[in-house]
């Protein structure tokens, strides 16, 4: 490893400007290098805050210049990059248990499979001792209260499902890849279904109310906001089926999963540490980044505004970013910037982990203030070119960059957060601690026994198919399937029995009006106005990204 620097440049930024030492930095720090003294000065924090680890300078490991984030400062968002293999996992689960010991509540996707030794003491060895005499970490083998779940119960956890109509048209298109035309037109079937009081649990009921609207019964319902044309319904229901025949329609149903079990804290005062599986479905990143999305937007859609907190309410760790932003539009990118904007005054932190900050849009990393980058490689001209650019997006420091970020070893990164008072901390290159829980996964019969015992398995575990949309459109037809919508009743007799339920539900209801903000250029809608009671009390309320929750 390389950890030349560069020669000192007065005034260049954050890394370079003097500071003094203040009261926590202790007298054997004092001795330091000056320029390392005022890099350390910089994490020596009066609040509650996490250990990274110490501070790498000029080839060595400096165990009395401490890298730390305050704990306040992780509700403004971060990143964790770096090439694969460069220990980017054990880095989330260094910061995950120190948030849980510290009563925050942490939420992991889990991509490769490997993180849910997060629940169980970690293992002693040479490694991991000789690592923490290194930093000076006083490390005790712990696990953390966690739960696990598996998208749509696909792998090993609690079954985490999403209803259609929750789910929304604007994420639903980027999970179906659908084009810009295709994806207003299903916004006005959403808007059409969530008038009517059609709730869209699953798919069937999707691609019921798809055909209506095409029939000759159904055909006119649209036709005063645009219609739908028999060409793009066509394009819906093949993506819909070909989604269901590649194994996807578990993902959606109910009980639908409600985010607000990711907020729980422990009997002992720990944050629950919510593990993801997404191992069983990495080969479908479009769907489970997509889904990300949508636990975090669910979650903006339902939390109160805190402010400025001494913690966060929850730390959201969203790993293979990339996926969410490729062949993203520019409505959709603009949604997730406000999203991540807005989120922080929520409580809520989000981490981006992806391979370089070049992964991420421009308007969503200017909203991460805290990094951790790992070493990249420089094998080829893209790589070369990814390189620079990364180095571009970091405070000036008199270390260099380009050199350095190509020969960190595994587990050391360079760091910048935000300091107590908002401001960037110098860059420091860090020798990162060593995770106390397990660093791999827990034993299959074990995590097994972990996920059949919790409160949580007998809410979700068993899949519910109640009345919703299809069922009523069959209803109203005499029984009849989808595919036979044509036949039953006449035009005005399906309309009478579709609007019927909607209006007969929401006189059992004091019906409450919202406006409804869609994704601003998306072609869908600005705003609309509209109300709708239903069975279980749900008034369909939809956010930024058109998702849609019923009143907790």
């Amino acid at each position: 490893m390389s950890d030349r620097k560069s020669t000192p440049k007065a005034g260049t930024g954050a890394g370079t400007a003097p500071r003094a030492a203040a009261p926590e930095v202790s007298a054997r720090a004092a001795a330091l290098p000056r320029e390392a003294l005022e890099i350390a000065a910089g994490y020596a924090f009066t609040g509650p805050a996490l250990h990274l680890g110490a501070l790498l300078w000029e080839g060595g490991c400096l165990p009395d210049a401490q890298i730390r984030v305050p704990l306040p400062m992780l509700n403004r968002h971060g990143l964790v990059a770096g090439a694969t293999g460069t220990g980017k996992t054990k880095t989330l689960q260094l910061i995950a248990e120190q948030l849980s010991a510290q009563g925050v509540p942490v939420f992991l996707a889990d991509v490769k499979g490997d993180l849910s030794g997060v629940a169980a003491p970690g293992q002693p060895g040479d490694k991991v001792g000789a690592r923490a005499a290194e930093v000076q970490q006083r490390w005790a083998a712990k696990g953390c209260p966690a739960e696990f779940y598996a998208l749509g119960g696909i792998g090993r956890g609690i079954p985490v499902r999403a209803t259609i109509t929750s789910f929304g048209p604007v994420l639903l298109s980027k999970v179906l890849r659908l084009n810009p035309t295709q994806e207003q037109s299903l916004g006005l079937i959403f808007h059409y279904a969530d008038t009517k009081g059609l709730e869209l649990v699953d798919l069937k009921d999707l691609r019921a109310v798809v055909a209506f609207l095409t029939s000759d019964e159904g055909k006119g319902e649209l036709k005063g906001i645009g219609g739908l044309s028999t060409a793009t319904a066509g394009v819906i229901l093949r993506s819909l089926t070909a989604f269901e025949a590649q194994g996807m329609a578990d993902f959606f149903g109910e009980p639908e999963f409600d985010t607000g079990e990711l907020l729980r804290i422990a009997q002992d005062g720990r944050g629950v540490v919510s593990v993801l599986e997404l191992a069983a479905v990495q080969d479908r990143p479009q769907l489970f980044s997509t889904f990300l999305m949508w636990l975090l937007a669910d979650l903006f859609h339902d939390l109160p505004e805190v402010g400025d907190a001494d913690r966060p309410k929850l730390v959201f760790f969203f790993d293979e970013a990339h996926l969410l932003f490729d062949d993203a539009s520019e409505a959709f990118l603009d949604a997730i910037t406000r999203t991540v904007r807005l989120i922080r005054s929520k409580g809520v932190g989000v981490f981006f982990v992806t391979q370089t900050p070049k992964d991420v849009p421009a308007d969503v990393l200017g909203q991460l203030g805290n990094r951790i980058q790992h070493a990249l490689r420089a094998f080829t001209p893209d790589d070369q070119k990814a390189l620079k650019a990364t180095v571009k997006t970091f405070p000036n420091s008199s270390y260099d960059l380009e050199e350095l970020l190509t020969g960190l070893g595994t587990g050391e990164a360079v760091v910048t957060v935000l300091s107590e008072k908002g401001a960037p901390t110098p860059v420091a290159a860090t020798r990162l601690r060593a995770p106390e829980s397990l660093m791999g996964p827990l034993d299959a019969a074990e995590l097994e026994r972990a996920v059949t015992s919790s409160a949580l398995y007998g809410r979700y575990a068993q899949a519910v198919d109640r009345e919703s949309a299809y069922e009523r459109l069959q209803a109203s037809r005499g029984g009849k399937g989808p595919d036979e919508i044509r036949g039953g009743k006449g035009p005005d007799e399906i309309r009478e029995a579709v609007g019927g339920a909607g209006e007969h539900r929401a006189r059992q209801q004091k019906e409450q009006p919202s406006v409804v903000e869609q994704v601003v250029g998306s072609g869908m809608f600005k705003s609309l106005a509209r109300s709708v009671g239903t069975q279980i009390g749900r008034e369909i309320t939809r956010s930024v990204f058109g998702t849609a929750r019923r009143r907790r």
